[in-house]
């Protein structure tokens, strides 16, 4: 199944809803790709996360690999404008 920014569009009460959703397709086994800038989200329900930049798969792999632990500086930069919005 393909998600492309489920939540993007909703009342912020919807997102809660919509992302239980997809975590209850995931824990079922469902294979799905997911386009979202929900980050957290994506590592704790992803088994693969990649980043596209410009166009092209920059970074693929594992979540621990790439979101929480970034190697490209251009992956670092952007993930680091989310964890300033989260703190």
């Amino acid at each position: 199944m393909l998600f492309d920014e489920p939540t993007s569009a909703l009342d912020p009460e919807l997102v809660g809803e919509v992302l239980a959703v997809i975590r209850k397709l995931a824990a079922e086994g469902m294979t799905m790709i997911l386009v979202t800038h929900e980050i957290a989200f994506a590592a704790d329900v992803s088994s693969r996360v990649g980043f596209m930049n410009d166009g092209v798969m920059a970074d693929l792999g594992p979540p621990d690999d790439i979101i929480r632990r970034p190697h490209s500086e251009r992956l670092k930069s952007f993930l680091s404008r989310f964890h300033q919005r989260e703190a």
